[in-house]
């Protein structure tokens, strides 16, 4: 069975000039809770899927994901959120031999995340990741 059959997409992520003109934009007119807010990051909780932000700055910054802006831009990130660190080792290793052209090796990131990234064929960024023990880091309460 197929990587995308056994993994369903756990969040879509939008990626920002502003996080926190954007969590106005969603928490106050759109009406999504905010679960979690870390530097250059917010995610809210809504109806079946994680919707994140993420500056570009940011993700450009600790990640080898391009932080170009403009046409031809990254402005989306499809993730999928796997069950631990080795599954995101073993999915970037079944991905690579069906020959998914990833930016870099799985890593540990400082959001406590085990993460890999690709581009699909019109650019559209995606993401594996799962959390580090401990879990993500920013929760806010009565998320």
């Amino acid at each position: 069975m197929g990587f995308a059959q056994r993994h369903a997409i756990s969040d879509v992520c939008v990626l920002v000039e502003d996080v926190e003109r954007s969590i106005r934009f969603y928490r106050d007119r759109l009406g999504f809770h905010l679960a979690h807010r870390a530097e250059g990051f917010a995610d809210f909780s809504g109806a079946g899927l994680t919707l994140a932000l993420w500056e570009i700055d940011h993700i450009g910054a600790h990640t080898s994901v391009s932080d170009r802006r403009g046409p031809g831009a990254h402005k989306v990130c499809i993730a999928v959120q796997l069950p631990t660190p080795q599954d995101v080792d073993d999915g970037y290793r079944e991905l690579v031999a069906k020959g998914v052209s990833f930016q870099g090796p799985p890593a540990d990131y400082p959001w406590n995340a085990r993460c890999c990234y690709f581009a699909g064929p019109d650019d559209e960024l995606w993401e594996l990741y799962a959390w580090r023990p401990g879990g993500p880091v920013g929760a806010i309460a009565n998320a």
